[in-house]
């Protein structure tokens, strides 16, 4: 089964939660590039999907100049945050793994589901996923 989410439908959402508009686009089969302008600055960060097991994603991030030191001091940010406690687990080098099991919301989610694959095409981000036996 599939769950689609149009690149768009997401942005919205983060800009609703945010008041920030974050373009977002295809960066490959498995990578979300995102981009952000701020006064004369541009900045890139592709997000790729690794691997999936489980409830874990495993994403490595890279970007243009100065973007992974940013990603890193924000992700030593938010990782200690309680909302945030448990899900997110940095790496060596660029790469975290998001444990999406330990939140309880989702966590009922994949009880249910049994999470195969996140990938992306020029308008979708797509979730792939199949019902567990009950």
């Amino acid at each position: 089964m599939q769950l689609r989410l149009t690149f768009n439908e997401i942005q919205k959402m983060i800009s609703d939660k945010t008041g920030q508009e974050i373009p977002l686009c295809y960066g490959g089969e498995h990578t979300l590039r995102i981009s952000y302008s701020k006064f004369i600055m541009k900045m890139n960060l592709d997000l790729t999907v690794e691997r999936v097991l489980g409830s874990d994603i495993r994403l490595s991030y890279g970007g243009s100049m100065g973007v992974e030191t940013m990603v890193q001091m924000a992700l030593n940010q938010v990782k200690d945050r309680p909302e945030v406690a448990g899900m997110l687990e940095t790496l060596d080098g660029n790469h975290i793994v998001l444990h999406l099991g330990m939140n309880p919301q989702l966590g009922q989610i994949f009880d249910r589901i049994i999470l195969q694959d996140i990938r992306f095409d020029e308008e979708f981000v797509i979730i792939e996923f199949v019902p567990k036996a009950m």
